[in-house]
C-alpha cells in the first residue's frame, strides 16, 4: 500500500490519538485528527501534544509542516475521502478503574451518518471484549445500508516510549471476523516492520485483556516477595535477577519490586476480567488476588514510615515524583497522589517536587505545597520518599540533600538508587524488598 494515495482519519486526541496521528503522519499517510476540545486542536495543529512524550512535539511539527497532519472539530469533514478511521481515545476509568465507553458510543453513532462506503474502522482504544461488535452494531441501527468493515488492533504504546512503541512494536495484533478485512488492514499497517497476529474480533479484544492481566500477576507477585524479603533479610532485586535469567521467564517480566501498578491501565482490563467471570458464573481467584495485593502495595510508604517514627502525626515528608511515571507530564492515576493522600490522612505534611509535572493538573492538589526544586523539597523535612523514578534524580548532590532535612530518612520505592552508597551518606536507606526490616 502507497501511504501518500491515503487519506487516515483519527478519532480521539489525547495520549494515544497525538502519537498514532503524528506516527502515521511521519509514515506518509494523510492524517486528519479529530477532537471535540477546540483548544487541544489549536495546540496540536501548533505542535504542541496534550501531554509530555519524549520527542512528540517535534514529529507534529514536522508532519504539519510538510502538510501531512492537521487536526479539527469538525468529524463530518475529517471523514471525507478517509479510507481508514482509527478510533484511539484514551478511555476514561472512574475511581474504581471501571471503564466509560460513552464517547466512542455516541461517536459511533457520529460515524454512521458522516463516514463513506468502504472505510475501515480500527479500535486501538483499550476496551472490553465485545466492544467492536457494539460499534458496529450501533452504526448498523443508524444507517443500514452502510457498507464498512471494523477490526481491532489493540494499543500497546507505553508513556515515555510511545513513538518507538508505535513504529518498532514487538508485534502487531490484527483482529476482524473476515479474511478480506484482515487482509486490508494489514496491508495498512506495511508501513510498520514487524510481525502480524491475525485473530477475530473478540480474541483481538481478550489478547489485550490477558497480556495486561499477565503484567499485573507478575507487578503483584514481586512485590508479594518483595514484602516478605524485607522481613527476613533477603534481597528481592537479587531474587528477580535469578528469576529473570530463567529462559522460562526471561529478562523482560516486570518482576522489579516496587510500588503497585497505577494509572488506570492494568487494573481496567483485570476489573474487565473479574467483571466478565461473574456475567457468566466463573470464579476469578487469581484476578481477585492480584487485586488485593496490589490495592495493598502502595500502602508500603506508611508502613515504613510507621516502623520508624510510630506516628506520622506532625512529620514533614518530601515527595520526590508525582507523575504516572518518568517520560510523561500526567499524574493521571499516579501513584504518588495515593501516597500522598495516605500521608496526610495519617497527620504528615506533604511537600513534593516533579520535573515534568503539567502545572493545568498540579493546580487541582491542594494536599500538598509544590516545590520547585529537590534542594528546597529537602529542607526540614523528616523524611524523602521517592515514587517516580526520573533519571535525573540519580544525579541529585545527596550530601546537599542530606545536610538540609530534619532526619535523614530516604524511602526508595524504585530502587533506583545505590544502597551502600546512601547508607555511606548517612541516610536512614530504605528500598522496597531489600532486606531492611
Amino acid at each position: 500500500m502507497t501511504p501518500g494515495n491515503h487519506k487516515v482519519c483519527v478519532i480521539g486526541i489525547w495520549h494515544l490519538g497525538s502519537v498514532v496521528s503524528a506516527c502515521l503522519a511521519d509514515f506518509g499517510y494523510s492524517v486528519v485528527g479529530v477532537d471535540r476540545d477546540a483548544k487541544r486542536v489549536k495546540d496540536l495543529n501548533s505542535g504542541i501534544a496534550p501531554l509530555f512524550e519524549p520527542g512528540l512535539n517535534e514529529l507534529l511539527k514536522n508532519n504539519i509542516k510538510l502538510n501531512r497532519l492537521v487536526y479539527t472539530t469538525d468529524l463530518s469533514q475529517a471523514l471525507k475521502g478517509s479510507n481508514y478511521v482509527i478510533i484511539t481515545f484514551d478511555t476514561p476509568v472512574n475511581d474504581n478503574d471501571e471503564v466509560d465507553l460513552s464517547e466512542i458510543f455516541a461517536t459511533s453513532t457520529e460515524l454512521a451518518e458522516y463516514m463513506e462506503d468502504g472505510s475501515i474502522i480500527i479500535v486501538s482504544s483499550q476496551v472490553p471484549v465485545g466492544t467492536c461488535d457494539r460499534i458496529k452494531s450501533l452504526i448498523k441501527q443508524s444507517n443500514p445500508s452502510l457498507d464498512f468493515d471494523i477490526a481491532c488492533s489493540p494499543e500497546n504504546l507505553r508513556l515515555g516510549q510511545a513513538i518507538d512503541c508505535f513504529k518498532s512494536p514487538e508485534r502487531i495484533v490484527i483482529g476482524a471476523d473476515s479474511e478480506s478485512t484482515l487482509d486490508k488492514v494489514e496491508a495498512f499497517f506495511d508501513v510498520v516492520a514487524a510481525p502480524r497476529l491475525r485473530m477475530n474480533l473478540r480474541t483481538a479484544e481478550m489478547t489485550k485483556h490477558a497480556l495486561n492481566a499477565l503484567l499485573a500477576t507478575s507487578i503483584s507477585f514481586a512485590n508479594e516477595i518483595a514484602n516478605l524479603c524485607d522481613e527476613v533479610g533477603a534481597d528481592a532485586l537479587e531474587i528477580a535477577a535469578a528469576l529473570h535469567s530463567d529462559e522460562r521467564i526471561g529478562p523482560k517480566m516486570p518482576l522489579l519490586p516496587g510500588l503497585g501498578f497505577a494509572g488506570g491501565t492494568l487494573a481496567r482490563d483485570l476489573k474487565i476480567l473479574k467483571r466478565l467471570g461473574e456475567k457468566h458464573g466463573r470464579e476469578t481467584p487469581l484476578i481477585d488476588s492480584v487485586l488485593r495485593v496490589n490495592q495493598q502495595q502502595n500502602g508500603v510508604v506508611v508502613r515504613k514510615l510507621r516502623k520508624i517514627y510510630g506516628s506520622l502525626e506532625n512529620l514533614t515528608v518530601g515527595i520526590l515524583g508525582l507523575t504516572y511515571k518518568p517520560g510523561t507530564s500526567t499524574l493521571r492515576r499516579s501513584a504518588a497522589l495515593e501516597i500522598i493522600r495516605d500521608l496526610v490522612t495519617e497527620g504528615a505534611t506533604v511537600r513534593a517536587y516533579d520535573p515534568k509535572a503539567e502545572p493545568e493538573e498540579m493546580q487541582k492538589h491542594h494536599e500538598f505545597e509544590f516545590c520547585p526544586d529537590p534542594y528546597e523539597l529537602a529542607e526540614g523535612t523528616d523524611a524523602l520518599v521517592i515514587v517516580t523514578e526520573w533519571p535525573e534524580f540519580k544525579d541529585l548532590d545527596f550530601d546537599l540533600i542530606r545536610s538540609r532535612m530534619k532526619k535523614p530518612v530516604l524511602i526508595d520505592t524504585k530502587n533506583m538508587l545505590d544502597k551502600k552508597r546512601m547508607l555511606e551518606k548517612g541516610f536512614l536507606y530504605q528500598g522496597i524488598g531489600r532486606g531492611t526490616k
